[in-house]
């Protein structure tokens, strides 16, 4: 379902007279309102008066997380702080949190934006959504929540956690869209089967997942364990919160709501723009955001960029599914290794349990990778024979895809810990020993 037909569906050429028209009332908004975003200009020798077409935005400067940081609490606030009636802020785990600001209209804007994604997944006014999406200073469960409401929808606002709380209020009000991050999807539905509950009890149809890279062999192991629609969606604090960009039905990228968000695919080194198609560090742009815009934030997601016509009819760009980030990265050898890359060779074999967590250590002066595999009670009683040949099996195939020799440790049920939130995919022993 298309929720705003008129503005999802415009014509290219509309839709880039509009995107000009916003990005040079941010532009002129951020360089009069916020003194940072002025002196960066500045310094690039670039005015509001330069942006004369879509193309000049590549003239401005990145913005980066740690300006963020550098302008604690609300630096870069493009509006006093009296017309501001919501903050959101980061854990700040490594330093100050990244706190983001809206307005009245931008909360609007949100909304209508998670209306989006909502629909996007069949919600309706008939549909019980229950949000297993953190709430608080997390912008996932409030930025959801709101959109459940604007499509009339019942909510269920959980949170996360509690698992087995989660399950019974699924049977119970019969849930039938769920809203959480994937890990925890597939927590839940490894409870739902331990917990011995018949899939007919349940009522649920789709799941809209995000705020962690996931595969399309999680994709499958979602859609076959709950038997649902398992739609990817995607969106960051520092943008706006969940509704940046959404799947439809057809699966075949998430579109981006380009009527508010200028996205751009670069070089992760050089900085330099990139062609479609090319796969690439995501930034992105907002120019409607009133509280807290961004000019050129680089999100460090790894994605690409589609600008074919979708079968559904939305004409706004497609972002490929993010298959990684640059931070989460980790150099083994001199050879680039994504997390996503093991899940999709471990679920594609269909051997183990689809839990696993990566081992970075240090043997002198070499790196090594070890991936720990859970594997289900039956598997875990067969003879070490079997075992061994399981793993062997999964080493080659990660050794073909990674081109790095990574060593397989099979695990007991339940070794490795659950997430109800991001899962944690990296253990780095290097910097525990520094």
């Amino acid at each position: 379902m298309i929720w705003n037909r008129p503005m999802e569906t415009m014509s290219r050429d509309t839709l880039a007279a509009l995107q000009l028209e916003r990005l040079q009332k941010t532009v002129e908004r951020v360089y009069h309102n916020v003194p940072a975003y002025r002196e960066k200009m500045q310094a690039a020798h670039v005015t509001p008066a330069d942006i004369k077409s879509l193309e000049d935005l590549q003239r401005l400067p990145f913005t980066y997380k740690q300006d963020l940081r550098d302008n604690y609490p609300f630096g870069l606030f493009a509006s006093p702080m009296k017309e501001i009636v919501r903050l959101h802020a980061s854990s700040g785990t490594t330093g100050n949190p990244t706190v983001v600001g809206y307005t009245r209209r931008d909360i609007n804007t949100w909304s209508e934006l998670t209306a989006r994604m909502l629909a996007s997944a069949g919600a309706d006014a008939d549909s019980v959504i229950q949000i297993g999406y953190g709430y608080g200073l997390f912008t996932g469960g409030l930025g959801v929540h709101y959109g459940a409401e604007k499509v009339g929808a019942s909510v269920v606002p959980i949170s996360g956690g509690n698992t087995k709380r989660q399950i019974k209020l699924m049977e119970d009000f019969g849930t039938t869209l769920l809203a959480c991050t994937p890990s925890y999807a597939l927590y839940l539905a490894e409870t739902i089967a331990e917990m011995g509950i018949a899939r007919e009890k349940l009522k649920l149809k789709a799941g809209v997942f995000g705020a962690e890279p996931w595969t399309e062999e999680m994709r499958r192991e979602l859609e076959y364990r709950l038997q649902i629609l398992a739609i990817d969606i995607y969106g960051l604090s520092e943008v706006m919160g969940p509704g940046v960009a959404t799947e439809c039905p057809v699966k075949n990228g998430l579109h981006i709501a380009e009527d508010h968000f200028i996205p751009e695919i670069i070089n992760a080194e050089t900085g330099e723009p990139l062609p479609y198609g090319e796969a690439g560090e995501l930034v992105f742009t907002t120019i409607t955001k009133e509280g807290f815009p961004v000019i050129r934030y680089r999100t460090r997601d790894i994605s690409v960029l589609y600008e074919e016509p979708c079968h559904c009819g939305r004409t706004h760009v497609r972002m490929g599914k993010v298959s990684g980030r640059t931070d989460d990265m980790v150099i083994i050898r001199g050879v680039n290794v994504f997390p996503t890359q093991v899940e999709s060779v471990l679920l594609s074999l269909g051997l183990t349990e689809p839990h696993y967590v990566l081992v970075i250590d240090r043997e002198g002066l070499l790196d090594t990778l070890e991936v720990w595999v859970e594997v289900s009670e039956k598997m875990f009683s067969d003879e070490v024979r079997k075992l061994e040949k399981v793993e062997r099996k999964i080493q080659r195939e990660l050794e073909s895809l990674l081109g790095v020799t990574a060593k397989v440790k099979l695990v007991e049920p339940k070794t490795i810990e659950r997430s109800e939130g991001k899962a944690k995919r990296v253990i780095d022993r290097r910097k525990l020993t520094k």
